[in-house]
């Protein structure tokens, strides 16, 4: 399985945080066994629980584990991304059969509007994009925020498409054109602007403020127009292109800064936390 084909998205079923993944590259969902096992057992040690019920599935002979399961990196609740047991829709049910309990049935039921959902998308696509406004609403983000990233978020599908056309190579050839664009306009690389903001594994567009998200789209939109006029061919010439984007972002927004005399760029996050390191444990704190 392609990692960079991983999407997370978390559920909620009855205020319970379902882990929950979507794999674009096998069109499907996987789902945190533990978290399922969780609210099904109403275990407050779920992760013993599911290593009982393995046993247990293993001693009854009822089915193959191993067959239905495999293991994604997820976020703990201290922080930690650790590798978490996880199987797809068709998998999980055959999970509750194998757990007595009253929540069994309203599960089966979300189970099924969640394999609906993706469904329903494939036909009416803005159905995907409501989802995407009403989790960042759910998150605290104001409209106006809002607005800007969905049209960013328009705006660089419009761009991987011409890139993609032009024969660049999705995943790695995408991610230095992109960072080409970054250095450009802001001074730094994707990751190092994420360092700056005290970001990880978290996304970095996420976490900007209108005028950052502003300007990045700016950058991906110039980039965009240029290699629809000037068809670049290859890797370098695309590189030289992106260069060019972003610098027409720089342009506009050392002028702001001169306006405003101070910079557009803020080490500050949307979601308001902090990373600290100690005793070699990564936590999280909200500031």
């Amino acid at each position: 399985m392609d990692e960079n084909k991983l999407q997370v998205i978390n559920k909620i079923f009855n205020n319970d945080n379902i882990r929950t993944v979507w794999s674009s590259e096998e069109e499907k969902y996987y789902i945190s066994i533990v978290d399922v096992v969780g609210v099904l057992a109403e275990s407050k040690e779920p992760r013993k629980y599911w290593n009982w019920l393995k046993n247990k599935i293993k001693k009854e002979e009822l089915f193959e584990v191993s067959s239905i399961t495999r293991q994604l990196k997820l976020k703990s609740q201290d922080g930690k991304y650790r590798k978490t047991d996880v199987c797809d829709i068709e998998g999980i049910f055959r999970i509750i059969e194998s757990i007595p309990s009253k929540n069994a049935a309203p599960f089966k039921d979300w189970l099924a509007k969640l394999g609906r959902e993706r469904i329903d998308e494939t036909f009416d696509p803005s159905l995907a994009l409501q989802r995407a406004i009403d989790l960042y609403r759910a998150k605290g983000y104001d409209e106006n925020w809002i607005a800007k990233r969905v049209k960013a978020l328009q705006d660089r599908k419009q761009l991987t498409d011409v890139w993609k056309e032009g024969g660049i190579k999705e995943g790695l050839e995408y991610a230095i054109l992109t960072n080409e664009i970054y250095k450009s306009w802001s001074g730094m690389t994707a990751k190092e602007y994420k360092q700056l903001k005290g970001l990880r594994k978290e996304n970095l567009r996420d976490n900007m403020d209108n005028t950052e998200l502003v300007l990045t789209d700016l950058s991906e939109e110039a980039t965009k127009r240029i290699v629809e006029e000037n068809k670049p061919s290859g890797l370098k010439e695309n590189i030289q292109v992106a260069r060019k984007g972003g610098n027409i972002a720089k342009i506009a927004r050392e002028a702001l800064e001169k306006e405003i005399g101070k910079s557009t760029i803020t080490p500050d996050n949307k979601l308001n936390y902090e990373y600290i390191d100690k005793d070699n444990k990564d936590l999280i704190e909200n500031k």
